[in-house]
């Protein structure tokens, strides 16, 4: 055996102690190097309570005597060096605990992994990709997160479409290459502005959408090679196209393979039960009070960013990480050393998480999935925040949801649910978001939580329900098929049902009026660049419960293109309906949802309506104009 001696300098075990080795995946794992003119690989690993650790794989018949590790101290990290490994070598570190245990563990660091059901870690090497993506790259540092539009098409690669199953793709699955193609021209001709990709992190288990992770730095091998995934994202770049990832550094799986008991003691989870498992969830929460364990976490999210070149990571599960008593019982949590139930240890992490990320990688999206009311969640850590860029804006979702699935007749007693979110709008840096959460476990594709007895309703309900989204403050997400009215709710065995807008018209309306509304949002300032600006946004009528309307307007910053939208929630007609508005103008009909085009009654008959001196919404001017049955009209002014 040759040793790879020094490889892992005394500073690189102080700084990865620290938590502070922003480059500790270049040692840890497995690199092809050569020693003394003998080419092969260098493993390293990090088992500080381990007895012994050896590699085992394909190369030494899986016999743990003749791949075996020496340790340094004083951290516990094992290294060896291996000639004559090769790539696409599968290996896997046997473990042999102090009590006499052999475990057989993936390499944490591993970039690539083996097909599951296998659960190898697989010999690569990712240094060698040529990147095509310098102009958006450049382009991405002067991205304002504040002022540019953002309209975000989650996807989940497995099922967004598939191939007929044949031997050897049993799964039909499309590769990343392919993925890309395919993807690129669907959201350029539909104008999206970012994908957001769901499960590429390695994961075991395909029912768990990649929210189980065991490989945190490997593309998951189900679409392909980590090469292939590199090829995917300098792809989208090259057609102007964002990609965030889903990152989920809350928790992680009991799979023995996984990092659970990853010596046969607790190393990346918290010691105690109490504060160490989801009981709801079965699985482990990492132990954030560990300067090893932040630092695996946060290299993670800046080797996708940097080594993969995304451009913004949504993190899962942010509220299970500040709360010690998330999904627990009394008698299950421990609290902190205050008293109080907030994850100090949590905070910290993203407080250092998100400074070292945007401070590394301006005008990259950290973006929160944080469900309670948790405050300054995107504020900057300088001024006692979490420093995220986003918030996703679940308070908004619900009440959305909540009031669209009401039968008309009762919309009129819960008018405040549409108009509450405004109220904390200016808090936070908030997404918009329709994710694939709402439309699974019985909760109804979204056109079916629409009421209604004909489909015609139900689908004239969702496109007025989107253009009142798409015109509130906010960025915007919709979940793959939210865009052409998927009316099965979503699995991950099968592709979306594209048969539908060729078979249907409401369908095929569907899909066109999303398009023009995502290019109304992009191409209007009006819609983005004051989000988060006082103001960008005005109610005209925030009360009219009675005919079930909302009238806003939203403001450009030179105030040459303001919008004045007109949103009927009833199955009622009315012909006549009266808008206050500012100013004694010419008021151009840019957009209405209910286009026969779209699917609905609309033929568009006057291009513009003139304002008349009449008093209307506590403003000198209003004007008159025709509003069908679950019609949102929108005025250019």
């Amino acid at each position: 055996m040759n040793t790879a001696t020094n490889f892992i300098t005394e500073l690189d075990q102080y700084l990865f102690g620290q938590g502070t080795h922003y480059d500790i995946f270049k040692k840890l794992g497995a690199h092809m190097m050569e020693v003394d003119g003998v080419k092969g690989v260098y493993f390293a690993v990090w088992a500080p309570n381990a007895a012994y650790v050896s590699v085992v794989g394909d190369f030494n018949q899986w016999n743990g005597y003749e791949g075996v590790m020496r340790r340094l101290e004083p951290l516990g990290i094992f290294e060896t060096f291996l000639p004559n490994v090769k790539l696409g070598d599968l290996y896997k570190f046997q473990i042999t605990t102090k009590t006499g245990e052999v475990l057989y563990k993936a390499d944490p660091f591993a970039n690539y992994a083996e097909m599951r059901p296998g659960t190898a870690s697989r010999v690569t090497d990712i240094t060698n990709y040529k990147w095509g993506d310098k102009t958006w790259l450049n382009k991405r540092i002067k991205f304002d997160a504040k002022k540019s539009p953002m309209s975000v098409y989650e996807v989940h690669p497995g099922s967004w479409k598939k191939h007929p199953s044949k031997e050897g793709n049993e799964e039909g699955f499309y590769n990343y290459k392919e993925l890309a193609h395919s993807l690129v021209e669907y959201v350029t001709e539909m104008g999206y502005t970012h994908v957001e990709l769901m499960g590429i992190a390695e994961h075991p288990f395909d029912g768990s959408w990649g929210y189980q992770v065991t490989g945190y730095f490997a593309p998951t091998s189900r679409y392909g090679t980590p090469q292939d995934f590199m090829y995917f994202v300098d792809y989208m770049h090259k057609h102007n196209i964002g990609v965030i990832l889903d990152w989920v550094p809350a928790h992680f799986p009991r799979d023995a393979h996984g990092l659970a008991n990853f010596d046969g003691t607790p190393v990346f989870e918290y010691a105690d039960p109490r504060k160490g498992e989801h009981p709801d969830w079965g699985t482990k929460i990492f132990d954030f009070g560990k300067n090893e364990v932040r630092n695996f976490l946060i290299v993670n999210a800046l080797f996708w960013i940097e080594q993969f070149h995304v451009d913004g990571l949504r993190v899962d599960a942010v509220a299970s990480m500040l709360y010690l008593d998330y999904g627990k019982q009394e008698g299950q949590w421990v609290r902190n050393k205050f008293g109080g139930n907030k994850n100090l240890e949590a905070i910290e992490f993203f407080k250092h998480l998100n400074s070292v990320i945007l401070g590394r990688n301006p005008g990259v999206a950290m973006i929160a999935e944080e469900s309670t009311a948790w405050p300054k969640v995107t504020a900057k850590p300088e001024d006692d925040g979490l420093g995220f860029t986003h918030k996703w804006n679940m308070g908004w979702m619900h009440d959305f949801l909540d009031y669209m699935k009401l039968d008309p007749y009762f919309r009129k007693d819960n008018h405040n649910r549409l108009t509450f979110a405004m109220t904390y709008q200016y808090s936070e840096n908030y997404i918009n978001v329709l994710s694939h959460d709402e439309v699974v476990h019985l909760k109804c594709a979204m056109v079916n939580k629409m009421p209604g007895t004909e489909a015609e309703e139900k689908y004239a309900n969702l496109r007025a329900a989107y253009t009142f989204m798409y015109g509130h403050p906010g960025k915007k997400l919709l979940f793959m098929g939210q865009e052409f009215g998927q009316e099965r709710e979503w699995s991950e065995e099968r592709e979306l049902d594209w048969n539908l807008i060729g078979e249907n018209k409401l369908n095929a309306g569907m899909q066109k009026y999303v398009k023009e509304l995502l290019n109304l949002y992009k191409t209007n300032p009006a819609m983005h660049e004051m989000d988060n600006e006082l103001d960008g946004f005005e109610w005209v009528n925030a009360d009219d419960s009675y005919h079930g309307v909302y009238s806003f307007i939203r403001k450009s910053k030179d105030g040459k293109r303001n919008l004045l939208f007109v949103c009927n929630f009833t199955p009622v007609e009315w012909k006549e309906y009266r808008v206050g508005v500012p100013k004694k103008k010419k008021y151009k009909l840019l957009f209405s949802s209910d286009e026969k085009k779209f699917g609905g009654n609309r033929l568009i008959t006057t291009d513009s309506v003139t304002a008349t001196a009449k008093i209307w919404d506590n403003r000198d001017y209003s004007i008159a104009c025709p509003l069908k049955p679950y019609e949102a009209i929108v005025f250019s002014f």
